[in-house]
């Protein structure tokens, strides 16, 4: 009996990383998409628009991919929490 509450203990931590390891992948994609190929590759298409007194690519390789990095700082506080509380591994 005991070997099976191991067994299922064991499989529930696995679907948690696994869970876990997902949300940072998807996470760290969004973030490479914001960092480096709309603030870098696209910025010279993005410089025909403005924000302000600003063309768009640099505002956002200086500004808005912190805003989208803070952002997915939150999520993945929020999710992780929502993960904690679903594989019963909260505090």
């Amino acid at each position: 009996m005991q070997n099976l509450f191991a067994m299922r203990s064991h499989d529930s931590l696995r679907a948690y990383w696994r869970a876990n390891v997902r949300l940072i992948a998807v996470l760290l994609s969004v973030w490479f998409l914001t960092a480096y190929i709309i603030s870098i590759v696209l910025a010279p298409w993005l410089n025909q628009f403005r924000l302000g007194n600003a063309p768009l690519g640099f505002w956002f390789a200086q500004q808005g991919s912190i805003y989208v990095f803070i952002l997915l700082i939150w999520i993945y506080a929020r999710r992780m929490d929502a993960l904690d509380r679903q594989y019963d591994v909260h505090e």
